[in-house]
């Protein structure tokens, strides 16, 4: 199937043909249908799926016919997350658009107010924005939703699990009920489940989360660890690989990630933290020398790194392991991207060992349980049910590291 089959206008397949894109993820040509038919519509879908496309190819066919009401409020309102993954789509939206005069705004927290009021002071097309810092936008009277005909909430599971239950609420509040609304999530169960019901009318489901994970060249592993020396020795052999290029590390608070980043320069390598309570300019900062290859190993919080598109990661550690595995997925597909190869890792301890079971019901793949040589964990008993063997590295097969640790050696620079 091609993008030629799903209904788009001439002008966005030029710009897609252009941009080298051929044909539609599962996603996209599920959804794109669904949303230019103008119901409302829920997908399940991981990251790395093409879900962005998904929600921005129609929204863009949308503003090549005449608005409906007059106005200078925004005719699209996107919510995201964080301000990665709004800045992200609001790139993309200028990408696919590039044959149309688009009027775009970015409204996110940690940015001076100056420039997003200068924005919203224009006529806007469409409005990515977080949900915090677009209600504080409303309650100051700087933003018009009256016009709004599509609203597209991307990773709604995220957006609830940071707490944006309210200000979601008083967004939607605001936006013509008579609007089509499409929300984007890794799961639609629980509260997802709940704000979809409030939010959208008689909307179609597209469930593709798994069955995109599973495409994702992935290889995973989990390793048990004693202590945080332990595991500070087993990130070291990992990193120290000659076939690593970049790596994302993720921990479970803020102090970690500057902890770990602060030790890992300490041993010689090009590392840097990402967490919510950095500035943006400070964030964006550390994002342009990732993605100009000039940090060898980020180390990052789980709402820090949403957004995180960096073809050159190829090795995604858990040194903290994730809460669950909705958040392992999320974490993990930051690799294998762009048609390249990629490895997980996720250190556990002896009380941890539900979540690789967990975890292979979510995804359907097999998370293999390994050991390093020479950094074999003091005590190792299978997790219930693990398979005999297991336990040790293949006799053949590419694994993430290829020789014991040797920590005589002179730390490796990126």
């Amino acid at each position: 199937m091609s993008f030629t089959t799903l209904g788009l206008d001439s002008s966005l397949l030029a710009t897609l043909a252009a941009l080298g894109y051929t044909e539609p993820t599962p996603v996209q040509r599920d959804a794109i249908p669904a949303v230019l038919a103008g119901g409302d519509l829920l997908v399940s879908s991981q990251t790395g799926s093409g879900k962005t496309a998904a929600f921005l190819l129609p929204a863009l066919m949308r503003l090549l016919a005449p608005a409906a009401t007059p106005g200078m409020g925004p005719r699209i309102l996107v919510l995201a997350p964080t301000r990665e993954l709004a800045l992200q789509v609001q790139k993309a939206s200028h990408s696919y658009g590039g044959g149309q005069r688009l009027r775009t705004a970015c409204v996110v927290g940690g940015m001076p107010y100056g420039p997003q009021l200068k924005q919203l002071g224009r006529a806007v097309d469409l409005i990515v924005a977080t949900p915090g810092r677009l209600k504080d936008h409303m309650d100051r009277g700087r933003v018009d939703l009256a016009r709004v005909e599509l609203l597209v909430l991307d990773e709604a599971d995220r957006m609830l699990d940071m707490g944006f239950q309210e200000a979601i609420d008083a967004i939607v509040a605001r936006i013509p009920p008579h609007r089509q609304t499409l929300l984007f999530s890794a799961t639609l169960d629980g509260v997802v489940g709940r704000l979809a019901e409030r939010v959208t009318r008689n909307a179609k489901r597209v469930a593709l989360g798994n069955a995109a994970q599973k495409k994702l060249d992935i290889t995973q592993h989990a390793l048990f660890a004693d202590n945080e020396l332990h595991k500070g020795r087993l990130l070291d052999t990992l990193l120290r690989d000659t076939d690593i290029d970049q790596a994302l590390v993720f921990t479970g608070t803020k102090r970690a990630a500057e902890a770990l980043s602060i030790s890992l320069t300490g041993q010689g390598f090009v590392a840097g933290a990402l967490h919510g309570d950095m500035h943006q300019s400070a964030r964006s900062r550390t994002l342009q020398r990732l993605r100009e290859g000039r940090m060898r190993v980020l180390v990052a919080t789980d709402v820090a790194a949403r957004g995180i598109d960096v073809p050159g990661i190829n090795l995604v550690v858990n040194y903290d392991a994730p809460r669950g595995a909705e958040d392992y997925v999320h974490r993990i597909g930051r690799t294998g991207r762009a048609g390249r190869a990629g490895v997980a890792v996720t250190f556990l301890n002896r009380g941890e060992r539900h979540l690789v079971r967990s975890i292979e019901r979510f995804t359907g793949n097999v998370l293999q349980v390994m050991v390093i040589p020479g950094l074999e964990p003091a005590e190792r008993s299978r997790p219930s049910g693990e398979r005999p063997g297991a336990g040790r590295p293949p006799s053949s097969g590419k694994r993430p590291w290829n020789r014991p640790t040797d920590h005589s050696r002179r730390p490796q620079q990126a």
